[in-house]
């Protein structure tokens, strides 16, 4: 799946979290942990700043990618990938999104080609900066609040421990090869081997 040789980059591929020691691990930060095993898998560090994000050029299924940890708070993800899209001329259809979804079963993966941002912080900022909702994302399962008066924001920023835990480290795993999958194959062959 990864190569050695460096191609222009057509792709971005695009993890959303917050940054800090303090939001490792948490729901929030489905992405970033579904980066963080692109970048196991592939041998390669995402650690060059630029355009607000950590970045690292790769080739991932014979695509050049640009792969990005944007380093803003979440609800400014949009300038990192604003900035990104216009520096490299890409096309909303090849900004590919991980994040979390707190409409998901924890662990369950859902690939869409376009959709609103569902309440997502960093999708509203995403759209907002491309002025379109018509790029794909890997949305990540982190299960809903155990009951309606929990806080949302206080849901996402908790950490994964226990099972819930295990069930991430594999969701955010496949979530990596849906990546793959979806560069090699396209969207539908993605979607119908990981939704």
């Amino acid at each position: 799946m990864f190569f050695g040789k460096k191609l222009p980059v057509t792709w971005l591929v695009v993890g959303l979290g917050n940054p800090g020691d303090k939001y490792e691990n948490t729901r929030h930060n489905a992405g970033f942990m579904a980066i963080d095993q692109l970048a196991d898998r592939g041998d390669f560090p995402v650690q060059r700043l630029k355009f607000h994000a950590l970045t690292h050029q790769a080739t991932i299924s014979g695509q050049g990618v640009l792969v990005m940890k944007p380093t803003t708070y979440m609800n400014l993800s949009g300038d990192a990938v604003a900035e990104a899209a216009a520096f490299y001329k890409v096309s909303e259809e090849h900004i590919l999104v991980l994040c979390d979804d707190v409409s998901l079963p924890v662990g369950k993966l859902r690939i869409r080609t376009q959709g609103s941002a569902g309440g997502h912080n960093g999708l509203k900022s995403i759209i907002q900066r491309l002025g379109t909702d018509k790029f794909p994302r890997v949305k990540i399962g982190v299960g809903g609040k155990p009951h309606p008066d929990y806080d949302m924001s206080d849901w996402v920023l908790g950490k994964f421990v226990g099972p819930d835990k295990t069930a991430m480290d594999e969701a955010t795993l496949r979530a990596a090869q849906a990546v793959e999958c979806y560069l090699k194959d396209g969207p539908q062959k993605a979607m119908n081997q990981f939704n």
